[in-house]
């Protein structure tokens, strides 16, 4: 499995627009219809990555911990299904409904690409004017390295949005596996 760090995108960015899938009902929705009125995480993830696989339970307690807090989560796999099928859309709707948020599919990869996302995770904090505010990882957990999943980094970032605070922690890369490209 390669390492592949997330690329920079400037904080105060807007969050690009999009209609997607949501594969856990069937309906295509947009940025404006899930954005939360604090704020909108967006997480580029997918189904076979250990990376997420490792982080897995932590993305299902984040949309338990943070389903009333007016910050709406969103997760979206843009991998190619043609060389990864299990990232397609029929597999993602069992593992979105865990969630507890939307699991959208970005079958063009446009969405991915307007957010310069690189890997699986790729994690993206807006506030309640889809300005970015936290680009990073979720903590300093990584397959192997015995270091605690608690998503301490991205609960910080959330945390900040809640709290009408500026989050003045230091924003560390994501790391995990490369998007699958068409």
């Amino acid at each position: 499995m390669a390492l592949v760090e997330s690329t920079h995108f400037e904080l105060g960015t807007t969050a690009p627009d999009f209609n997607l899938l949501n594969t856990v009902n069937n309906q295509t929705v947009s940025l404006n219809e899930l954005k939360g009125e604090k704020g909108t995480a967006i997480f580029f993830i997918c189904n076979h990555c250990p990376f997420v696989i490792h982080i897995m339970d932590e993305l299902i307690q984040l949309g338990k911990d943070y389903a009333d807090s007016g910050v709406n989560l969103i997760a979206i796999s843009s991998n190619n299904v043609q060389t990864h099928p299990q990232d397609g859309p029929e597999y993602m709707k069992s593992v979105g409904e865990k969630f507890g948020y939307p699991y959208l599919y970005d079958e063009t990869q446009d969405v991915a690409h307007a957010y310069k996302a690189a890997c699986t995770p790729d994690l993206y904090v807006f506030d309640g004017d889809l300005k970015l505010t936290y680009h990073g990882q979720l903590d300093d957990s990584r397959p192997g390295n015995n270091v605690p999943v608690t998503g301490k980094d991205i609960r910080n970032a959330i945390d900040c949005l809640i709290e009408g605070t500026t989050n003045e922690e230091m924003q560390k890369p994501s790391i995990g596996c490369s998007i699958k490209w068409k």
